[in-house]
């Protein structure tokens, strides 16, 4: 029955989404006015004297004005508000009396409360606006300055090994020429994962901002992901999958949020060193779903956890030349995905030992910024 409902509410939400944004404002502000007036012929029957009706549609104009684009429905539910207190709640009843007293104050008074909160609500939007596009940015020019310092070091392995193989051939034995071409072809498919989060990033950073959602199974992203790390990583590590009973639908771009599961299974292998073990589950957490990836390893450095998710270690090196032995690119990647997701990820040590990496996505799709104006 819970799961019905979770799937009905879902559906709702869904559908209420798919309306245009300026008749869901005209849904919304009729609504809402046709709630105030249907208080006020409850609370006349006890009071006559009607002098709660203006406050109750002030508040309705608050609350149009705050929650709609723009600056109309808030000027017309105040001028409705006005009217209808006059035609309906004030003596003669269902007549119009335009010599009460304080009427023009009462219009302007109204008209002044709906032009100044949708002068706020338009300014908060702008700036939250501008904020988000800052911190894309940010991001954006992080990520590809570190990418651009690891796209260099397998670009220049593989220039080395063929070098070494097109001029040396003759002196390098059979064994020393696969060598050099099995560190190739690992140079090749570190660059092929480099370029997939270069695309992820492409696609969230590009003009259009907004990603396309969909509701999936979350069990059915996980199958899918560690079918494809598998796939990739021919290794033997074991990997446990953790699931609810029952359904969990995300609304998400699947694509996506397969790299992000892939990248921190892949920083499971290539850091934890002694990793043999990985374990994925998804749960229902209030109103978001939280994705858990862990292992056994070696777990994260101490002093690395505050800086992990913003792309400064990847200009760190590890064993010798070897570039790669950063998680910055990887885990940056990760969070941009997921904040674009409207979610968190997190990242602490286990008490038994190795790694543990949380990211939480809404169940419900946030609203979006859509047809302004």
């Amino acid at each position: 029955m819970k799961d019905l409902l979770s799937r009905i509410g879902q559906w709702t939400e869904k559908m209420w989404r798919s309306i245009p944004i300026h008749l869901r404002d005209a849904i919304f502000t009729a609504l809402l006015l046709g709630i105030a007036a249907a208080i006020c012929f409850v609370l006349r029957s006890i009071d006559e004297n009607g002098s709660f009706t203006l406050l109750i549609f002030v508040l309705a104009v608050v609350i149009i004005s705050r929650f709609t684009e723009g600056y109309f429905w808030g000027v017309f539910s105040s001028l409705f508000g006005v009217i209808c207190v006059n035609f309906v709640f004030t003596y003669p009843f269902w007549a119009f009396n335009f010599r009460l007293t304080g009427y023009p104050l009462t219009f302007l008074t109204m008209l002044a409360v709906s032009l100044i909160i949708s002068a706020m609500n338009t300014k908060i939007k702008k700036q939250e606006r501008l904020r988000t596009e800052a911190e894309r940015e940010t991001m954006r020019a992080n990520l590809l300055r570190a990418m651009s310092h690891d796209i260099r070091t397998p670009l220049t392995s593989i220039v080395g090994n063929t070098s070494a193989i097109l001029e040396n051939g003759d002196t390098l034995s059979t064994e020393q020429q696969r060598e050099l071409l099995r560190d190739v072809n690992e140079d090749a498919q570190w660059l092929i994962r480099m370029v997939e989060n270069l695309l992820s990033i492409t696609r969230i950073s590009g003009e259009q901002t907004a990603i396309s959602k969909e509701y999936e199974a979350a069990e059915e992203i996980l199958a899918a992901s560690v079918h494809k790390f598998e796939k990739r990583f021919k290794s033997n590590i074991r990997i446990a999958v953790e699931v609810p009973q029952e359904v969990v639908l995300v609304p998400m771009d699947a694509t996506l949020i397969q790299q992000v599961l892939l990248n921190l299974m892949e920083n499971a292998v290539l850091h934890g060193e002694s990793t043999t073990e990985l374990r994925l589950s998804v749960e229902h957490i209030g109103d978001e779903a939280c994705f858990t990836v862990s292992d056994n390893g070696l777990g994260i450095p101490r002093e690395r956890l505050a800086t992990l998710f913003d792309g400064s270690l990847s200009g760190e090196k590890g064993g010798g030349f070897d570039m790669k032995k950063n998680m910055g690119i990887g885990l940056s990647v990760c969070q941009t995905i997921v904040k674009a997701h409207g979610g968190r990820i997190t990242a602490e040590n286990r008490p038994e030992g190795g790694a543990q990496f949380r990211f939480y996505l809404p169940l419900k799709e946030e609203k979006e910024d859509e047809d302004q104006g």
